[in-house]
């Protein structure tokens, strides 16, 4: 094959992919379950040998419907997934949310539905609609658990099933932060009452002081784990931005989930995300999850540090900014060695009901990360902020080399693990444009210009690319 043909090829690998300025995912099925990888624990596997990179863009809604009334619009789950099949994207968190009305405003009320447990009887909760019972499961809750796994998984999407919520307790207006949750003694038939202290919050709950919630808690999660244990593409979370008095508690729950999955067909990731607010990035790194999403602390925004495999980090958007990143956080994180998502408002139900263009830089740029991570071989690439001049390079020494230009411009590489001549092109965030560049030659630093302005990647390898073995 002559060199005109294999740029030909290469550019094929990215821009074939390409329709109407985002990607095509073709993947098929998401297989699993996935493990860290032991070969490079920057990454989960799926037992295939390769490393597996998780990108994608999740919102509030996509587990239960959000309104302003206590019977909410249906969120349409087909549609969203749809736009995560045409950005490339792989992951989503599975949102829950504990309360059943709260309010982040003043005077504007909204509504969640459904709940793992049945509201019966004629008594009514405090927001209106009968209380809780919470010895019973709701069936209905746990079919829609499973069907939207199960839908996403056929089109190559890991889930990440939130378990507890934490941010609404603490930030939702008095007194709905506590008046919505059904283990306030006035929203359930049974007796329990999680505000142990009486100040109208209920964090309690997320703490292992009171071993009857407890128990209620653990039946639920046995719940999830028997609904959802056969499937490949599972992964869990205990809790969204609980605070730093439910460290014990969530330490507990994900050695909970481990035992009670041990002796079951399949045993999934465990993940453990910032404590907000007051949390410490320390506190995830020294628990018992196999993976972490920390908080801004250390860089994690702007100038991410190297991942050094000791938690896969799946860094996100939403404990970074709430809603925030761009182009550059996405590919900044992409080479120091994590798995950036997004935390995505998508379609602003109650904003008009469309999908901000100001965030496709970053949803384009996970599904394009995502298509060079299975180009590379990714379980041999590691962090090397030493050989490139602009600090952020991924690279197999010798073999393959991925480097970013935040600013574009010029940038040295050291080769000297290389020998002879090594094949090399550009790509173009902003455009998805891949420019062949000929070749280079191994065995010293050498230079390199970006070919456009702005940011850029170059890639630059020995032999033939991973996507080009079945071409």
């Amino acid at each position: 094959m002559n060199h005109e043909s294999r740029i030909s090829l290469l550019g094929m690998c990215i821009t074939g992919l390409l329709l109407g300025g985002v990607y095509a995912n073709d993947a098929g099925p998401a297989n699993g379950p996935l493990r860290v990888c032991m070969e490079n624990p920057r990454y989960f596997t799926n037992g295939s040998g390769k490393a597996i990179y998780l990108v994608g863009s999740h919102t509030w809604n996509n587990l239960k419907d959000t309104g302003d009334t206590p019977t909410p619009a249906p969120f349409d789950y087909e549609a969203y997934l749809d736009m995560l099949v045409r950005f490339n994207h792989n992951f989503i968190r599975l949102w829950t949310w504990e309360l059943a009305k709260y309010s982040y405003a003043e005077n504007q009320f909204r509504y969640k539905t459904p709940f793992p447990w049945p509201r019966t009887g004629s008594v009514t909760a405090l927001d209106g609609s009968p209380r809780f019972d919470l010895n019973r499961f709701d069936q209905a809750y746990f079919h829609r658990l499973r069907s939207r796994v199960v839908d996403a998984g056929e089109r190559g999407i890991y889930v990440s099933i939130m378990l507890f919520e934490g941010h609404g307790m603490q930030f939702s207006l008095p007194s709905w932060c506590w008046d919505g949750h059904p283990f306030n003694r006035n929203n359930n038939i049974n007796g329990i009452d999680g505000d142990r202290n009486g100040d109208g919050r209920g964090t309690e709950i997320h703490t292992l002081e009171m071993p009857a919630v407890t128990r209620i808690q653990e039946a639920y999660v046995r719940k999830v784990i028997d609904t959802v244990n056969d499937l490949d593409n599972v992964l869990f979370e205990i809790a969204n931005e609980s605070g730093p008095s439910s460290t014990d508690w969530q330490y507990h729950m994900i050695n909970y989930i481990r035992e009670y999955e041990k002796d079951k067909p399949k045993q999934h990731s465990i993940g453990m995300t910032f404590q907000y607010r007051g949390g410490s990035n320390s506190t995830l790194f020294e628990s018992p999850a196999d993976w972490v999403s920390p908080n801004h602390e250390g860089g994690y925004r702007n100038n991410p540090p190297d991942a050094d495999g000791a938690k896969v980090i799946i860094t996100d958007t939403d404990h970074l900014w709430g809603i925030g990143g761009n182009q550059s956080w996405v590919w900044k994180s992409f080479l120091r060695g994590m798995n950036p998502i997004f935390m995505d408002p998508y379609l602003e139900a109650d904003k008009g009901g469309w999908l901000d263009p100001e965030w496709d830089p970053v949803r384009r740029s996970m599904g394009y990360t995502r298509t060079f991570a299975e180009r590379i071989d990714l379980v041999k690439m590691k962090p090397s902020s030493h050989l490139s001049s602009t600090e952020y390079c991924l690279a197999n020494p010798g073999e393959e080399y991925l480097v970013y230009l935040p600013e574009g411009g010029m940038a040295t590489l050291e080769l000297s693990a290389a020998a002879g001549r090594l094949d090399m092109e550009w790509f173009n965030p902003s455009t998805g444009e891949t420019i062949g560049a000929g070749t280079v030659l191994g065995g010293a630093k050498r230079e390199f210009v970006a070919p456009f302005d702005g940011d850029a990647v170059l890639y630059v390898w020995s032999g033939t690319p991973n996507c080009l073995s079945t071409l």
